[in-house]
This record gives structure tokens, sequence and C-alpha cells, in this order.
């Protein structure tokens, strides 16, 4: 079976279970198509790449299955001229599906490995409208004004304030919180004005965020 036909199986495999869910999002969707998947995982886990299970990767990081990566997105509802911010990249997946929606999206990650490979995987694809930056993102983002959007994937002990300031009236977060030592909780604030609205969502595998660049990888 060839690599094409591979991610066109695992894709529609995929669809079926999201419809079930009832996510039908078009134009999420037609991101995810126009991802190849199976280019953002190691090649020894290729087959696994439409599957919901957690691949590892580079510098003890992960891939979260791409089930929960889409469902991520879905409630995310990020929308044509937006700019997001997403914080933890990882493999850079999320940031691709993004970018092929939104006008402009930050990425960042303390580990350089990852960055460097995500930014190779960016301009294999052509996808100009991603910046991808080694950068801390323990204590906020400064001097990269406001978001519409913004996703964080490494988690928090309470809602990152900082990072909610960023957004745009009428802009929200997605952001995983440690709700004990050994349960992880995805939160979606919204905001409106100076006010925000909570939403918690469901349970999810992130780790904690590390503080400080990775100085070795």
């Amino acid at each position: 079976m060839t690599a094409r036909l591979v991610e066109k199986e695992g894709f529609a495999a995929l669809v079926l279970r999201l419809r079930a869910e009832g996510i039908s999002d078009i134009d999420l969707l037609t991101a995810v198509e126009q991802t190849p998947r199976s280019l953002f995982v190691p090649p020894q886990f290729s087959d696994d790449a439409y599957s919901t299970r957690t691949i590892p990767i580079e510098c003890g990081s992960f891939l979260e299955g791409v089930d929960l990566a889409v469902r991520i997105l879905h409630l995310l509802k990020v929308k044509p001229g937006q700019r997001v911010l997403e914080v933890g990249t990882g493999s850079g997946f999320t940031a691709a599906v993004i970018g092929r929606i939104a006008e402009r999206v930050l990425t960042i990650d303390r580990y350089k490995t990852l960055t460097a490979n995500a930014q190779r995987r960016m301009d294999q694809l052509g996808l100009r409208s991603i910046v991808v930056r080694q950068a801390d993102g323990s204590n906020g983002l400064q001097g990269e004004g406001t978001f519409d959007r913004i996703l964080v994937t490494a988690a928090f002990n309470s809602m990152p304030r900082f990072y909610a300031d960023q957004l745009v009236s009428g802009g929200s977060m997605i952001a995983p919180l440690m709700i004990s030592e050994d349960q992880c909780r995805m939160v979606r604030l919204t905001k409106t004005g100076s006010r925000f609205e909570r939403d918690e969502l469901f349970d999810v595998p992130y780790l904690p965020i590390v503080p400080r660049l990775a100085s070795q990888l």
C-alpha cells in the first residue's frame, strides 16, 4: 500500500470517527486533509499516524492522538483572518493545520530540536503564514501584541492569566490545567471586554510546563 493511500484511508477513518462525535466542520477537516499526518510522526510510527494513540517524539515530548488534536481545534474555532498563538509546538501538526485557516500563526517551544524540525516541515509543505520560534512560554510572551486565539499544550497549575491578557475582546484560549498530581484537564477561556467566561472541557494527557529554554536539545 502506498503512503498516499495510507494517508487517504487514515483520514477517511478519522472523518467517520469525528462525525460520530458531531464534528463536521468542512474548513477544519479540509485543513487536516491537506496536512499529511505521517509527515509529523517518527517513521517507525507511521502506521499509527491516524490512530488515537499518543506517539512519542523527540526531546521526551509526544504527539497527541489525531482525534484529540482535531477535537481541540474544533473547540478553538479558528477563523480566516485571525492571529493565533500556540504554546508548545511539539511536532508542528496543530500549527500546520491552524496555518491553513488563520492569517498568521506564532508557535513556540522550549526545545530547539522540536522547533527546527517543525520549521523544516512547514517549509516542506509551503506554509509561509506560520512563525516557529524557540522561546520560554512559562511566563507569557511579551512584545507580540494580541491574538484572536491562543492554544496551550503544556499544563499550568492555574489558568495562565498573562496569556489571557494577550487575547482580543471576543477571543478565546484553550489550555490544560493540572487538577491534581495525575489529572490534567483542558479549559477554555472566552474574553468579553475585561471579563472571562470559563468552560471546563475534558481530561487530556499533557505534561506540566517546564520553564526556561532547553540548553542541550
